[in-house]
């Protein structure tokens, strides 16, 4: 077995590979970038180098760094991650040449089926059944406008070197495939150092369903069930679950034996994904291999106790698979939520900043749960601007589904972030939406549901009514310790009161407390009452409680005159008065937010990479005014009306924070 290997990348995969490793009695080598000199991975690993500036094309992604950084450390082996030089041959020939093992699959299968072109030839050969498209190279914009108008929109244009939702468009008409195209080679060839497209058609209503498929240099295949990725944004996953709600056992035997069979066609060793796209009839046809590791590989590994890390080392290390094809059973169900820097309410946009407050779920692993947290940052670290957007990766385990989506609910409410924008409420929006409990969901499930975006969630009265009763508890603990403090020895309990109103959401609840050693009943004036209990105090950013015997988690923060609560998706601002007041409260003026109807605001921390018009320009409605590039993603901002540009006070190159103003307008 290897003594010691390097990972040739970043972040919570690299953290990941790292636990295994060290698991194994492996020393562990990390590479690090200026920005990530005090990354978690770097403080995980038995020894570190230093490979370049922050930009990936200038350290993670130059081979001749990363060379100097194996024979400066001496490591036998390479475990890639995903992204970066994963899936990059000439570092598989490097690696080779230098008689260093790539855990990985072998150059020539990388160069077959990493490439996305290349990748469906061979499918076709092979009569696997595959999406219609053009897999010649496309030469400019005109050439893809041609070639979308014969395929017929919609269509999909990708890098032929893409993952990770990065150089991918969907194109519905001429102007957008023309734009898409350009966008499109921009950012392959800035993450992948390939800007090469391909284009394809875009099916609609499918469902995103992968083959985990794992694959020996001694003959052997299997393939460990499916993972259901529909929920997705921007062509960027974003729930991912095992196995899916969707296929039958026939389907996926089906679906898993052609995967294999795939992957040995082209000498494929360690382990790999055979993307497929499924419509509702269960017909499915290949989109592509992931020659790596996939992000969602935990799902899986819950699911099957399989740890793949480890059987990627032991197959780069020359050993027979262990486990057969009847050895692979699928227990339980498990769930995986990808968190991510960025705002949901400013579009998902990135974000960057320092992490004030990152306290995850606590890890547990029991017969009936498992909460598993993969993640390369800890409080109080900094979120580049120069790497992708996510941050930890959430997995729930149980013995059925509906568990699974509980426990992950659980979890989400628990997970407490601050100093940066982030999905979190949109995951829990995401838990709780009919669809996806029921299973029902395709690959527009959140373009469909959010068409608009995400502005929040809306607590049913019910839901609103138990955080309702858990802040006025709270609130009448937080008072008792603001008497004591103050020093007056006259009775709490009296000085304090029962009757309080409290508002959230648009509405009003005026309820009286009665407390007792064990908690506290809420009587609202309605007739209805909640018992309430727990174990929070003035300080604790975070209340497990139990309202009426069920749970209720709450992420607080203080705020003139109540809490600002977090929970299930919702973000609350709730004030708990005084009868009189409440009263006087509503008297109050609302406060009129600034006008910038006429200023372009930077909506994320960003680089403008190009400006397209000039000052006296008129401009219409829908019409791109720049481009801003933020976490290796570009993002063209329009204009919402007629116009014309008055002033503009950024330029090609500059660096914008949030609500910079880019330009004016009459």
């Amino acid at each position: 077995m290897f003594k010691k290997i390097l990972i040739a990348n970043r972040g919570e995969i690299a953290c990941r590979v790292i636990k295994t490793a060290q698991r194994m009695g492996i020393a562990t080598v990390a590479i690090y970038s200026d920005a990530d000199k005090k990354a978690l991975h770097v403080q995980m690993a038995d020894e570190a180098v230093h490979i370049g500036p922050p930009p990936a094309n200038q350290s993670y992604i130059v081979i001749d760094k990363v060379m100097e950084a194996i024979k400066a450390s001496g490591a036998e082996a390479v475990h890639p991650g995903y992204g970066f030089l994963s899936e990059n041959p000439k570092f598989a020939e490097a690696l080779d040449t230098a008689g260093v093992a790539f855990i990985g699959p072998p150059k020539g299968a990388i160069e077959a089926m990493g490439d996305k072109i290349t990748s469906k030839k061979i499918a076709q050969e092979a009569g696997v059944s595959t999406v219609p498209g053009y897999m010649g190279l496309i030469e400019d914009a005109d050439e893809a406008v041609k070639i979308s108008t014969e395929i017929g929109y919609p269509v999909m244009i990708k890098a032929s070197a893409g993952g990770g939702g990065k150089g991918m468009r969907i194109a519905w008409n001429d102007a957008e495939a023309r734009e898409g195209f350009q966008s499109s080679k921009n950012e392959a060839a800035s993450s992948f150092g390939d800007d090469r497209i391909f284009i394809e058609k875009f099916v609609t209503q499918p469902r995103h369903i992968e083959i985990q498929v794992l694959c020996d240099s001694h003959g052997n295949g299997i393939y460990l069930g499916e993972r259901e990725c529909s929920i997705q944004r921007r062509n960027q996953k974003v729930v991912e679950e095992a196995p899916s709600p969707f296929l039958d056992p026939e389907t996926r035997k089906a679906m898993g034996e052609q995967a294999v069979a795939l992957a040995q066609a082209v000498g494929y060793t360690s382990a790999g994904t055979v993307e497929f796209i499924v419509d509702g009839d269960k017909n499915f046809y290949f989109l592509e291999m992931n020659t790596r590791l996939q992000v969602e590989h935990p799902v899986t590994e819950l699911i099957t106790g399989v740890d793949l890390v480890e059987q990627m080392i032991r197959i780069a290390n020359g050993e027979k698979l262990s486990i057969a094809q009847e050895d692979v059973k699928l227990n339980g169900w498990a769930i995986e939520n990808r968190l991510y820097a960025e705002d949901p309410y400013r579009g998902f946009l990135p974000s960057i900043g320092r992490l004030i407050r990152y306290r995850p779920p606590e890890e547990e692993a029991t017969s009936e749960r498992v909460v598993r947290n993969d993640t390369g940052v800890y409080e109080g670290g900094e979120i580049s601007m120069y790497y992708d957007p996510m941050i930890a990766k959430l997995c729930t385990w149980a013995p059925t589904r509906s568990d699974a989506i509980e426990a992950m609910r659980v979890a989400l409410d628990s997970f407490e972030v601050d100093g940066i924008g982030h999905n979190l409420p949109f995951l829990s929006a995401v838990m709780d939406h009919p669809k996806f409990v029921s299973g029902d969901m395709t690959t527009a499930f959140i373009a469909e549901e959010w068409p608009d975006g995400f502005d929040g969630v809306e607590l049913p009265d019910a839901e609103l009514a138990r955080i309702a009763a858990a802040c006025a508890a709270m609130h009448r603990v937080a008072e008792i310790r603001r008497t004591r403090v103050s020093g007056r020895m006259d009775n709490h309990e009296r000085r304090v009161g029962n009757h309080w109103n409290v508002t959230l959401q648009g509405q009003s609840h005026d309820l009286r407390i009665a407390a007792d050693p064990e908690g506290a009943t809420v009587h609202f004036d309605g007739g209805d009452s909640l018992r309430v209990s727990g174990d929070w105090v003035p300080g604790m950013q975070l209340a497990t409680m139990t309202v009426d015997d069920e749970p209720l988690i709450l992420k607080v923060g203080k705020i003139s005159g109540g809490f600002r609560i977090r929970t299930r998706g919702a973000d609350l601002r709730v004030h708990v008065r005084r009868p009189r007041q409440a009263e006087l409260a509503r008297l109050m003026p609302e406060k009129v937010a600034a006008d910038t109807s006429k200023m372009l605001l930077c909506p994320m921390p960003g680089l403008v990479v190009n400006l397209d018009v000039a000052e006296g320009d008129e401009v219409q409605e829908g019409q791109a005014l720049c481009t801003i590039e933020a976490m290796k993603m570009e993002n063209i901002l329009r204009a919402e009306r007629k116009g014309v540009v008055a002033k503009i006070n950024a330029g090609p190159g500059d660096s914008l924070a949030v609500d910079d103003i880019i330009m004016e307008f009459e």
